[in-house]
């Protein structure tokens, strides 16, 4: 089975192109933090077709926090020197947004008055997941 989640955030924006039969496929780049190590990270680049594609080019950005499914590809070529070379990347089946806005329209920053449920505000940081 070939299955890989990350989460990590964008290091650069997301490029949309097409093919000539017209369809889309977008590259990027996530950047993942090893567990237990916080100065190590890892850099692996994404590629997404069609309306996965699409949605990532519309909605994220340089820095947005993602979550992404997908299987890792890789890809023999050869170098300007004439040097067999291996590349991976990640097909993207699926990416949800991890992060959020920091502000007063954020629904988890809403005050208790304002939860149309009258729930209590609680703390990210409290929340196990």
């Amino acid at each position: 089975m070939n299955r890989v989640f990350l989460s990590g955030n964008l290091t650069r924006d997301v490029e949309v192109r097409y093919t000539q039969s017209g369809k889309a496929y977008a590259r990027a780049a996530i950047a993942v933090n090893r567990p237990f190590s916080k100065d190590v990270v890892d850099f692996i680049n994404l590629l997404a077709w069609e309306k996965t594609a699409e949605f990532m080019g519309k909605w994220l950005a340089k820095g947005s926090r993602i979550l992404v499914e997908g299987r890792i590809q890789t890809s023999k070529y050869k170098d300007k020197d004439g040097n067999d070379r291996t590349s991976f990347e990640v097909v993207v089946d699926q990416v949800e947004f991890a992060g959020g806005k920091k502000d007063d329209n954020n629904a988890n920053s809403r005050k208790p008055d304002n939860d149309p449920f009258g729930g209590e505000s609680v703390d990210e940081a409290d929340t196990p997941f």
